[in-house]
C-alpha cells in the first residue's frame, strides 16, 4: 500500500479529486501540548497536515500535527487520507501544506523514473529539484529513516547460517537459498528476479535459485513464515515494519545497493515555506530523530499493540522532551 504502482496511482487520479471540505480525516485528531520553553514559534500560522493512511504515515502526520501545534500553529488534521493519492493530490491542489512522502515513491511513483540511484542523497537531491521546478513543492532534508524492501531471516537461522547480508546468502549451499515473496515483489520489474540477478543467483536454475526454493504467499503471511524459517530461511519485509520487531527478525544488509531507497522525508508547499520559514528548523528537529529501528518501534505499538496512532506520536515527543 505504502508504495503502490504507479498504475493504482493513476487510477486514483481517474476518482473524484479530494479538495477542501472533500478531504476529511479517518484516524481522529492529535493531542494538544506546549514545548518544552513555552515559545510559540509558529503562533499565527494556519497549516494543514495530512498523511496516507497506511501507519506509518499516520504516525508521521500525527507527530508533525502535535509538534507544530506545540509551536502554537492552528493545525488541521487530516491524516489518513483514503487512497493511495488523495494526500499527494490534496498538496498539489494547495489543500493541505505538509505531507511526509519517500524519496523512492517521489522517483518511481511521481515521476516515472527507471535509473536505480542507490545513494539515498543523490535520490533526494534529484527528487527535490524536479518536485521545486515542477510543483514548487519544497522537499526537506530526508530523515534517517529509509522504509524500503528488504529481506530478513530469524535470528536463529542468521545465526546458524552465519548470514549478515545478501552476499552471504549467495554464498549458501543452494538448499539454503529459500525465499518467501509476495506476488507483486516476485513480479515487478525492480523486484525479486533482478534481485537475484544482482547477487549472480539466477533464477530457476540449478546453481541459483530453483523455482522450487521460491514461495509466493500474501506479504503479511511472509513474516511469520520467515520467523518460522519455514517454508523459507529468508522473507521479503519492509525495513521499518514493526513486525521486524516484534518477531526478532534480522535485516540483512543490501550490501550491493540493489533496493531503491525510501528515505521519510517532510514535503511543504513552498509558499507555505515562504511564509512560514521556520517550519525548516521545526520540521528538521522531528527529521534528525527518526531511524529504522525507531519506526519499527512506533509502528509496532500501533499495528500490534493496538495504541492509538495520536497517543503514540504524543508520548514518544514528550519522552524526547520535545514537548511538555
Amino acid at each position: 500500500m505504502r508504495r503502490a504502482g504507479l498504475v493504482v496511482w493513476l487510477l486514483a487520479l481517474a476518482l473524484p479529486v479530494l479538495s477542501g471540505c472533500g478531504l476529511v480525516s479517518s484516524s481522529g485528531t492529535f493531542r494538544h501540548t506546549t514545548l518544552p520553553d513555552g515559545q510559540k514559534p509558529l503562533a499565527g500560522a494556519k497549516l494543514v497536515v495530512t498523511s496516507k493512511s497506511f501507519t506509518e504515515g499516520v504516525l508521521l502526520g500525527k507527530i508533525t500535527a502535535t509538534y507544530l501545534a506545540a509551536a502554537g500553529a492552528n493545525i488541521t488534521d487530516l491524516t489518513g487520507a483514503p487512497g493511495s493519492a488523495s494526500s499527494r493530490q490534496a498538496q498539489l491542489n494547495g489543500d493541505a501544506d505538509i505531507l511526509w512522502e519517500y524519496t523512492g515513491t517521489g522517483w518511481v511513483n511521481y515521476h516515472n523514473e527507471t535509473e536505480t540511484i542507490a545513494d539515498p542523497h543523490e535520490l533526494w537531491q534529484r527528487v527535490h529539484d524536479i518536485e521545486k521546478k515542477d510543483y514548487n513543492l519544497e522537499w526537506l532534508p530526508p530523515s534517517n529513516f529509509n522504509d524500503t524492501y528488504a529481506f530478513a531471516a530469524s535470528t536463529p537461522t542468521a545465526e546458524r547460517l552465519k548470514v549478515k547480508s545478501l552476499s552471504d546468502v549467495a554464498a549458501l549451499p543452494v538448499r539454503d537459498r529459500t525465499f518467501c515473496v509476495d506476488d507483486e515483489f516476485f513480479s515487478r520489474a525492480d523486484g525479486f528476479i533482478p534481485m537475484l540477478e544482482k547477487y549472480g543467483l539466477p533464477y530457476n536454475t540449478p546453481n541459483g535459485v530453483p523455482s522450487g526454493n521460491v514461495t509466493r504467499m500474501d506479504a503479511g503471511v511472509v513474516y511469520t513464515a520467515t520467523a518460522r524459517s519455514s517454508p523459507c530461511n529468508f522473507g521479503m519485509v519492509y525495513t521499518t515494519d514493526g513486525r521486524v520487531q516484534n518477531l526478532k527478525l534480522v535485516v540483512l544488509q543490501d550490501d550491493k545497493n540493489y533496493f531503491l531507497p525510501y528515505s521519510g522525508t517532510a514535503v511543504v508547499r513552498g509558499a507555505i515555506l515562504d511564509r512560514y520559514p521556520q517550519l525548516r528548523t521545526l520540521l528538521g528537529t522531528i527529521s534528525e530523530h527518526l531511524t529504522d529501528q525507531l519506526m519499527r518501534e512506533l509502528n509496532g505499538r500501533v499495528d500490534i499493540d493496538g495504541q492509538d496512532p495520536a497517543d503514540v506520536a504524543y508520548d514518544w515527543l514528550k519522552s524526547e522532551k520535545l514537548v511538555e
